[in-house]
């Protein structure tokens, strides 16, 4: 049905993608396929593309990334721009794409961190899990961090996700199995000195509520020389408790089903390095000495509630658990963007189904997707799944005559209007001739890739 909405309609629309993640370049590969001729303006704050797919996975995770070839083959479209260090709202508007486009796809993502505020939190040694995320994976952002890998052998990790675990497992992984991934040459320098040989992984409630996956907690038991520690009787006391629920839960009961096995193997480890699952702990204080953190003033918590929903509440009993680095890894946020309706509670541009509204009213030819959508969630199939839905709407819409945003300069070249304000707007084309050079210093020194993790640096290759 959909392969002919374009003869339905009067012409194909023109869209401009704000973001270049992968929620911004599923919804342009389903829409182009819904729809053939939409022409497709993707804008990206910096030279490269890609957002968490180049700088949020792991990099012992290289599988993942090969979703790149598909964006790839998108981009290859004559239908389709990229236009690379073009930040909205600073180098070009928002009312001035709405004069352009006859819809716009908000896909940008979300570039901040939850905080736990609590006492200290910004203490020497504290830092959030997306910050050291992108220092080892070659953020221009997170270049510089305040990270001190040698004054302490033990780090603690906030939260009990899928980043959680990648923070952990690059903190105990082997130098030298680092080395044959595109793990940036800083990160490198930086981890072959670390003294770090434990990290807890902290959680506010129990095993049945973890959110890493089963793939994530097998890397973790795989990691050599490293045992795991955690709190036997609590656990089973919470699966003895869970049952109802696993047995409607497949995945969790496979998670846990691994986690029982590997425990009795690994109490017999006679491992230099651990790594803890502390649950029902909520971090109240950081306590830091000379401004730098020492320990984490932990309340011990209780659960109540269903299994599936429970409410982690606290006892008033207390314990400091010693850590010389602490990593917040609670979540990311989406910010604002002037001029678009936005959700500070969630942090996300309020939608149905991908169609954006602000109150009741939904904004005609106003779309988002990815994490903007659905806030900070899910890996990149469910991203992909979500950006379809997008798509879909755009196509819906399309078919049945809905108005778009009957722009006022319909057409209108917006690389002449960048070029008149001086912007250094990087093509496609250039991203691929600076991923070329990346091969090449990477296969020189044994690596998949050596990003460049400076703008300037990305800018200088194209002169």
């Amino acid at each position: 049905m959909f392969r002919t909405l374009v003869t339905q309609a009067s012409k194909a629309p023109s869209l401009a993608i704000v973001g270049s993640g992968p929620g911004g370049f599923y919804t342009a590969a389903k829409v182009m396929q819904l729809l053939p001729g939409t022409k497709v303006d993707m804008f990206e704050s910096l030279p490269v593309p890609h957002g968490l797919v180049r700088f949020g996975v792991a990099p012992d995770h290289p599988e993942v990334k090969l979703v790149m070839n598909r964006f790839d083959e998108v981009a290859q479209s004559s239908d389709f721009r990229f236009f690379g260090n073009v930040t909205v709202g600073k180098d070009i508007s928002v009312s001035e794409l709405k004069d352009t486009y006859d819809g716009i796809v908000l896909s940008y993502g979300a570039s901040e961190d939850r905080v736990l505020n609590i006492k200290n939190e910004n203490a020497g040694g504290v830092h959030s899990a997306r910050a050291f995320v992108g220092w080892y994976n070659g953020h221009p952002d997170h270049k510089q961090i305040d990270l001190d890998l040698t004054s302490t052998d033990t780090a603690m990790v906030i939260g009990q996700g899928n980043v959680a675990l990648d923070v952990a497992r690059v903190l105990l992984s082997p130098i030298d199995e680092l080395r044959k991934t595109d793990i940036t040459e800083h990160a490198l320098e930086a981890l072959s000195k670390s003294r770090i040989r434990r990290v807890h992984v902290v959680g506010r409630r129990g095993p049945l509520q973890v959110a890493f996956t089963t793939k994530e907690l097998r890397e973790m038991f795989a990691l050599p020389n490293t045992k795991l520690e955690v709190d036997v009787d609590l656990l089973q006391d919470q699966l003895s408790h869970g049952q109802a629920l696993l047995s409607k839960n497949r995945a969790l009961k496979r998670l846990l089903g691994v986690l029982e096995k590997e425990i009795p193997s690994n109490a017999i480890k006679n491992a230099d390095k651990s790594w803890s699952l502390k649950f029902l702990r909520s971090p109240v204080e950081i306590i830091a000495e000379n401004n730098r953190v020492k320990a984490v003033k932990m309340e011990i918590n209780t659960l109540e509630g269903p299994a599936d929903a429970p409410v982690a509440l606290g006892t008033g009993s207390y314990e400091d658990v010693e850590s010389g680095l602490v990593f917040r890894s609670i979540g990311y946020k989406s910010t604002p963007i002037e001029g678009i309706p936005f959700d500070i509670r969630r942090g996300v541009v309020p939608n149905v189904h991908g169609r954006v509204v602000d109150g009741e009213q939904s904004l005609a030819g106003m779309y988002t997707s990815g994490w903007l959508k659905r806030g900070p969630s899910g890996v990149i199939v469910s991203t992909m799944q979500d950006a379809f839905e997008t798509a879909g709407a755009i196509a819906a819409d399309i078919k049945d005559g809905k108005p778009l945003l009957n722009p006022t300069q319909p057409g209108r070249d917006v690389s002449n209007l960048l070029k008149e304000r001086n912007v250094r707007v990087v093509s496609y084309q250039d991203w691929k001739n600076i991923e070329q050079v990346e091969f090449d210093v990477g296969a020189a020194r044994g690596k998949p890739r050596e990003k460049f993790t400076s703008v300037e640096e990305m800018l200088r290759i194209l002169d």
